[in-house]
């Protein structure tokens, strides 16, 4: 076997990440930057590996020892603005790990939260580069040799002192080859539950598929475009796209597939055109993807629907346009968004909603007015979240000018873990705010309209699968010592 050059990891860390919710109800998926940069690597003529630890965690360190890599690259990115950060919970475990016993290996850092914070992630943890951008001309000058100083992107230490290069060009998102996902276990990943609402037990095989990299929008509370280096959005060849899906159908049999740009549905023509394409295929494909409010009309929703497009994740984030406004995602009020929801309805697809709970200009009054639209609109999934302010986000930069507390790890940024720390307000406690979430959750989940409405729409089955959904219940430390404190 050919020396191996690079072996790429993503970190895993499910367990602790989402408590008991891991076993079945999360999604599990391929990890597409790890991919992206496997795939460019190796088009180059170097020998890769590629390892998703939270679906194979037993074959990371034997691999090592038995690859021996010339470098191991952990990429600590995800799919939604948390996932970077809390994806480092797993890095940190591997990067130590590595360490322990392969001294000798070279190891980077790569992703989001790597870009965001790349000083201080060097100096945390044990690991020799920190790339800040996407990663892929910095792995590759690495990997040929070139000077340390003369690697764009790179961060590393030298004579006790931490050095750093400006960040790399972007790639061409049309010179990025396929993501290598003949290197992954593509039978074992599986869709969101909500996903599949109407067929659960169809959850696998599950694909995702980026049609451009990046957002030209700047909200606030979003880290998204740290990696990036600026707010911009570049767009893949729609026949590229295409062939994508092809070979993902063809050879690995999905059908469920998510479109992981942070905006898909921005630009029409560009839209329809994929729709189009895929209509012609017939492929019967359950797809979701993400939209905003203002960006959508009917001719692009039908021709979405008839190409498999089942569902869309829209951000209303909150019930008040003033906390909307104070985190620039003010450009549509209340009205415009039950406008959007009915029309999305009625072409039949369905709603992924996400909401936001303690936004900066949060009180009692408003967090009340978010819950009240979510349950008005009835979307046939809501996802409840706190305010988080993310290493890359204008919102992190804020809350430390303000001296506001953070959370004390990496794990306290995860929206299900037991360490969750919600951002306070300045009229509401981080523990006030997580107690409003978790109580929405399950005033949302239980009540009748909704359930009737999923009874309804996807049958029994779906219903007793919410039911069951209600039963587990997260455990939070700092409800916890909330409730000790009471009792004093």
């Amino acid at each position: 076997m050919k020396n191996l050059d690079l072996l790429v990891i993503k970190p895993g860390a499910q367990k602790k990440i989402y408590q008991n919710l891991s076993k079945s109800l999360s999604g599990l998926e391929p990890p597409l930057w790890a991919g992206l940069l496997g795939g460019f690597i190796r088009e180059r003529g170097f020998n890769v590996d590629i390892i998703d630890a939270e679906i194979e965690p037993e074959r990371v360190l034997s691999a090592v020892v038995k690859m021996r890599p010339r470098l191991v690259a952990i990429v600590a990115s995800g799919t939604n603005p948390s996932a970077s950060t809390t994806s480092m919970v797993g890095a940190r475990e591997l990067l130590d790990n590595i360490k322990k016993n392969n001294r000798d290996i070279s190891t980077i850092l790569i992703g989001l939260h790597p870009s965001a914070l790349p000083e201080k992630t060097l100096r945390e943890e044990s690991v020799d580069f920190v790339c800040e951008g996407e990663g892929f001309f910095t792995v590759l000058d690495l990997l040929s040799g070139k000077p340390l100083k003369d690697i764009k992107g790179l961060f590393y230490e030298e004579n006790c002192k931490i050095l750093s290069n400006p960040r790399a060009e972007l790639v061409d998102s049309d010179d990025l080859s396929m993501p290598a996902w003949d290197l992954l276990a593509m039978n074992k990943y599986r869709a969101h539950n909500w996903h599949c609402f109407g067929h659960l037990d169809k959850r696998s095989p599950y694909g995702v598929i980026y049609t451009s990299l990046g957002c030209p929008f700047n909200c606030s509370f979003c880290c998204i475009n740290a990696i990036f280096g600026k707010h911009t959005i570049r767009y893949r060849d729609p026949d590229k796209v295409i062939r994508e899906i092809d070979y993902l159908v063809e050879n690995y049999g999905i059908k469920n597939f998510k479109i992981m740009d942070e905006m898909f549905a921005l630009k029409e023509e560009r839209v329809i055109q994929i729709c189009d394409s895929l209509i012609q295929r017939g492929y019967n494909l359950n797809i979701w993807a993400y939209a905003r409010v203002d960006t959508l009309n009917e001719n692009m929703l039908k021709r979405m629907k008839q190409a498999g497009i089942n569902w869309l994740g829209i951000g209303f984030e909150s019930g008040s346009k003033r906390v909307r406004d104070a985190v620039s995602k003010g450009r549509f009020d209340n009205e415009k968004m039950k406008r959007i929801t009915s029309l999305i309805h009625s072409v039949g697809i369905h709603i992924g909603a996400n909401f936001i709970f303690g936004l900066p200009e949060d009180d009692l009054e408003s967090l009340g007015q978010t819950l009240d639209l979510a349950k008005e609109l009835n979307c046939e999934y809501a996802n409840f979240y706190v305010a988080m302010a993310y290493p890359g986000s204008k919102l992190y930069e804020q809350t430390l000018a303000d001296k506001l507390p953070l959370p004390d790890s990496w794990l306290g940024y995860s929206q299900f873990s037991f360490e969750t720390q919600p951002l306070p307000t300045k009229y509401l406690t981080a523990s006030q705010i997580l107690k409003f979430r978790d109580d929405a959750f399950e005033e949302y989940f239980s009540s009748k309209r909704y359930q009737d409405m999923i009874l309804d729409k996807f049958g029994i089955q779906t219903l007793a699968h919410i039911q069951d959904m209600l039963k587990f219940k997260l455990k939070r430390r700092l409800l916890e010592e909330q409730e000790t404190t009471n009792k004093v």
